[in-house]
């Protein structure tokens, strides 16, 4: 039985591992890279911009030219909020720089573990499985110069695109069936990678500690996710009373029609 890689302490306990780090990065970017030391919950002292954020997973490059950090999602944001990160990698690297020039490509894998709730600016819902970004000018041709190269990579294994590489279909299958089917994963283990994060995550090589602080972590989600709803359904009984219809709330709340309607039910506005 595999452990649930929605959750924070499974998820670092892989992907903190410089086996499955390395061969992550190397399917999902195409790179190889060599790590010293992988950190969980980064800062960066002095804040960037005078706004202190952490990364889940960080590691730069024992060259010191490529810097990774890896993000886990368990809920859905806006991609503001990774962008942010992303340049924000980029604009630390100012701080001792001499000159403008940024010595280190920076990469940024976000790894989403829902279905995204989001629309792009045309009102279409966001249904892709693998996003990519990448910062590099081009001229009216539409021809690229490659001159910087930093990238950012969304991945959401709730949207499968039969398009996806095989690479990173091996990663996406190990986060989602350790979610959704974890006592019967069909999983790739000729990827050394993924036989390693398998190996890490599997129930009986939790220590007790582990399994401890991964229930605590669930606990912690559940009670979010609680206060989460009771906020939307606050927002969603101001709405109902100001008159807006059903299709407007569930925009603005993401709650569900069943779920609104009985609101409407306990509110005493249908029978």
């Amino acid at each position: 039985m595999l452990g649930n890689l929605d959750n924070e302490v499974i998820f670092k306990k892989a992907f903190t591992n410089k086996i499955v780090f390395k061969a992550f990065v190397r399917d999902i970017l195409g790179i190889e890279i060599d790590v010293d030391v992988i950190e969980t919950e980064k800062r960066f002292t002095p804040k960037v911009g005078n706004i202190d954020f952490e990364l889940d997973i960080f590691a730069e490059s024992t060259d010191k030219r490529i810097a990774i950090e890896i993000q886990r999602v368990q809920y859905d944001y806006h991609f503001d909020r990774f962008l942010h990160y992303f340049l924000m990698l980029i604009a630390e690297q100012q701080k001792t720089a001499k000159e403008y020039h940024i010595d280190q490509t920076v990469y940024v894998i976000v790894v989403m573990t829902a279905p995204y709730t989001i629309s792009d600016k045309n009102g279409q819902p966001i249904l892709d499985e693998v996003l990519l970004m990448k910062i590099n000018p081009q001229n009216l041709k539409g021809e690229v110069r490659d001159l910087y190269g930093h990238q950012f990579v969304c991945l959401n294994p709730n949207h499968v695109e039969s398009s996806t590489p095989q690479q990173i279909r091996d990663w996406l299958d190990l986060i989602y069936q350790s979610i959704h089917s974890p006592q019967r994963s069909v999983l790739n283990t000729d990827n050394e990678g993924i036989k390693k994060a398998i190996e890490l995550i599997s129930f009986e090589n939790l220590t007790p500690e582990e399994r401890t602080k991964a229930k605590n972590k669930e606990a912690e989600k559940i009670v979010l996710m609680i206060t989460d709803n009771t906020a939307k359904v606050k927002i969603a009984k101001k709405m109902l009373f100001k008159g807006f219809d059903n299709e407007t709330v569930m925009e603005m709340t993401d709650l569900t029609l069943a779920e609104i309607e009985k609101i409407r039910k306990d509110l005493g506005m249908i029978k």
